[in-house]
C-alpha cells in the first residue's frame, strides 16, 4: 500500500487510530476507554497552552496525527511537536496529508488495553527516526519513562506529583503529571 493509499484508507475509517509500521505492517487500535480520553485531553491541554504563548516556536498536534518518519512507517503519537522550522519547510500538501518528519518531541499515554512492551519498543522507534525527546507516561503506576537519542536506557521518573522539563526541545515547557491521574 502507497502513502497515498494508506492516507485514504485511513480517511475512510474516521473511527479507527491506524498506524503503520516500517515493515508496512497495518496497526488497529481501537478508541481509548473515557478516562485514557480525559488524560490525554489534559496533556494536550498543557502542550497547548504553553504552544499558544510561544507560537513562533512550532506547532502541536493530538493523536489523530499521523507522520511519516525515515524509516517509512506512519506512526500517531498521543501529543507531539514540531519545530517551526520543520513545518514550515513543508508544502501544504504535505502538511494536508501525513507530514514526512519525525516531531522532535513525541509523548504516548499508556492506557490500560496498551501493551508496555510494545509502547517501549516504539519509543525506541521514534528515537531512531529524528526524536529529541520521548515520553512514555503510565498513569496507572504513575511512572514517567524519558527516551533520549544516545541513551540506551530511559530515565524513570516516579510519581506523578511530578513535572516533566521540556529541557532544550520546549525550553520553559513543564508537564505536570498531577492532571494526569
Amino acid at each position: 500500500m502507497t502513502d497515498d493509499e494508506f492516507f485514504d484508507f485511513c480517511q475512510q475509517h474516521p473511527e479507527l487510530r491506524i498506524e503503520r509500521t516500517a515493515n508496512h505492517e497495518i496497526l488497529l487500535m481501537s478508541p481509548t476507554g473515557s478516562r485514557s480520553g480525559k488524560r490525554n485531553a489534559r496533556l494536550i491541554f498543557q502542550l497547548g497552552k504553553w504552544c499558544e504563548q510561544h507560537p513562533a516556536l512550532g506547532e502541536y498536534f493530538d493523536s489523530n496525527t499521523g507522520f511519516r518518519l525515515p524509516d517509512s512507517s506512519i506512526l500517531s503519537p498521543d501529543a507531539s511537536w514540531v519545530s517551526a522550522a520543520k513545518w514550515n519547510a513543508l508544502t501544504p500538501e504535505q502538511q494536508d496529508k501525513f507530514a514526512p518528519l519525525c516531531p522532535e518531541l513525541v509523548v504516548e499515554l499508556k492506557s490500560n488495553t496498551d501493551s508496555l512492551k510494545a509502547l517501549q519498543a516504539k519509543m525506541h522507534d521514534w528515537l531512531r527516526n529524528g526524536a529529541q525527546l520521548a515520553w512514555l507516561l503510565d498513569p496507572e503506576t504513575e511512572t514517567a519513562y524519558l527516551y533520549r537519542p544516545g541513551q540506551p536506557e530511559p530515565e524513570t521518573v516516579q510519581g506523578f506529583d511530578n513535572e516533566l522539563s521540556g529541557e532544550t526541545v520546549l525550553r520553559g515547557f513543564r508537564l505536570r503529571l498531577s492532571e494526569l491521574r
